[in-house]
């Protein structure tokens, strides 16, 4: 049974938008602050600097600055009620890592923003309404971009308590869901000999022509490819001077599958090119995936539904076409270990992600409606979780079951 009627839910998540819409200059001044310091993966020392500041200015949070990894932080809000109710623990996700030389041009400032300003609209909302118990948690999620903070943080067992969990991330529209694919990366080293390249070539063995022979045989793979696979990638190191043959040769590819399941039968078709090319030109071949993989997002059609209601309450638009994207991230892995969503949110721009233009538009004042609406619809998803026992339930049981398939499994049975 809900804890609040009909009426009451209304009034409570327009409490939520108003407590947003007072936030506003400080979540603004967060994202500026943000963005006008872009920092990569694990550096980004400034943002969580920033993050944690306002958490504990705005009071009533305990925050836990470098939590598990330096530029991580949590910070949680808690109201039990009674000795037998536990807190329902609902959880926002703040990114804030940065590209090589772009910047801000994935929208991790605004995510960040959309984050904070979901978890403080709630609480806001919630300091009315004694009889709920519940817990609200933060975390700043480093290195999204690269070598996945998500995943530090699932090992460390920093997503064991929650209940369910939001975040959004820019883009050219709002939907509820747009998928996520999985993603590995793979470094490749050749080494072969160094020679004068005019005076006695055949004593050397040239190991860009190695790294030359996978990357045609690699593209020519791509012809076999199932449509929705994806294989792209760079040759990092190929020499030193053209009078030199060279002896080492430095690759790095990235691997994409729907599911993260298939991801081994590409990797064993982009390793035999590698190899091959190794074959080919006598050169030793080094192959190794340096980070763990992403997995791709697990749908949740449940939150997704109710975002989008939430959502077109507070003037969003959703595209409900979720094909023409193959993006990745370590939210993915979030979502197997713990219900929740991941739409993306457009910011009044048309420009595509990963470019110079959506730098400019993320840091833009024209984002900030876009995004503490948001913010808004994020909270308002929480909130109707908090209100409804029986939907939690049927969110968490799917989850239960896999345990215990897992459980079972573990035990031989």
């Amino acid at each position: 049974m809900a804890a609040l009627g009909e009426a009451d839910g209304r009034r409570l998540k327009q409490e939520i938008s108003e407590c947003v819409d007072q936030c506003r200059e400080k979540l603004h001044a967060l994202s500026q602050g943000i963005w006008s310091r872009p920092e990569l993966a694990y550096q980004e020392k400034h943002s969580h600097d920033l993050l944690v500041a306002l958490f504990s200015e705005v009071g009533g949070w305990t925050v836990e600055p470098s939590f598990v990894v330096d530029t991580a932080f949590r910070a949680t809000w808690c109201r039990s009620v009674g000795e037998t109710r536990r807190p329902v623990n609902v959880g926002f996700l703040c990114e804030y890592d940065a590209l090589p030389a772009l910047g801000h041009a994935c929208g991790h400032n605004l995510i960040a923003e959309a984050g904070v300003g979901a978890a403080l609209g709630l609480k806001g909302a919630l300091e009315n309404q004694p009889h709920i118990p519940v817990k609200i948690t933060v975390l700043g999620t480093p290195a999204e971009e690269d070598r996945g903070g998500k995943i530090d943080l699932i090992k460390a067992g920093a997503f064991a308590d929650m209940d369910v969990v939001f975040m959004a991330h820019p883009a050219q529209e709002d939907k509820a869901f747009s998928p996520c694919i999985a993603i590995t990366n793979c470094n490749v080293k050749y080494r072969g000999k160094a020679s004068h390249a005019a005076a006695y070539p055949w004593e050397g063995v040239n190991a860009l022509d190695a790294a030359v022979l996978a990357y045609s045989s690699l593209s020519v793979l791509r012809q076999q490819l199932k449509p929705d696979w994806r294989l792209h990638g760079i040759i990092r190191h190929g020499g030193t001077k053209p009078n030199i043959i060279p002896d080492y040769t430095e690759m790095e590819y990235y691997i994409r599958t729907p599911l993260l399941k298939n991801l081994s039968d590409l990797k064993d078709k982009v390793e035999a090119c590698f190899h091959s090319a190794a074959l080919a030109t006598g050169c030793q071949v080094e192959i190794n995936y340096p980070n763990p993989a992403y997995s791709n997002i697990l749908q949740n059609t449940i939150l997704e539904k109710l975002y989008e209601e939430n959502g077109s309450s507070v003037g969003m638009k959703f595209n409900k076409d979720s094909s023409n994207f193959s993006g990745s991230t370590d939210f993915g892995n979030v979502s197997f270990v713990v219900p929740g969503i991941h739409p993306f949110f457009y910011i009044g721009t048309d420009a595509l992600n990963h470019t110079p233009e959506y730098t400019v538009a993320a840091g833009s004042e024209k984002a900030q409606m876009y995004t503490l609406r948001t913010a808004k619809a994020l909270a308002m998803t929480a909130a109707d979780v908090l209100l409804d026992p029986a939907l939690l339930k049927q969110l968490l049981l799917p989850f239960c079951q896999h345990w215990h398939r897992q459980m079972l499994h573990s035990r031989g049975e």
